[in-house]
């Protein structure tokens, strides 16, 4: 199992913690890797180049290629969204929200940042 990952788009200035969770064909990044500590990484990549604040979605999957996603896994992301989501704070934090264990998953418009975990990318 590896994670993929896309940028998300906070779209709403008047509801700061609102971030719509584009599908994989729709993301301004989308990024591939093996360990969810690697999602880490690359949230600081894309803090260098997207900005300090940003949320990003993600989860688990079983593929090779980032370029070659199967349309089932599209067509479910676009339906339910990604259970994970990241949001970068200020001091290079990363709150994480995990919706996996919830039996009712919320739209993904009205998700918020109930965090489960702080980590920090800073150095």
């Amino acid at each position: 199992m590896r994670w993929l990952m896309s940028l998300g788009e906070r779209t709403r200035p008047d509801e700061p913690t609102y971030a719509e969770d584009p599908a994989p064909g729709q993301a301004r990044a989308l990024a591939l890797v093996d360990d969810f500590a690697d999602l880490f990484t690359v949230l600081k990549q894309w803090r260098q180049e997207y900005g300090e604040e940003l949320t990003a979605w993600a989860v688990q999957v079983e593929v090779d290629d980032i370029n070659h996603l199967p349309a089932e896994l599209i067509a479910h992301w676009e339906e339910e969204g990604a259970p994970v989501r990241l949001d970068t704070q200020q001091g290079g934090y990363v709150k994480v929200s995990d919706y996996r264990d919830e039996s009712v998953h919320p739209s993904v418009s009205a998700r918020t940042t109930t965090g489960l975990a702080l980590w920090t990318t800073a150095p």
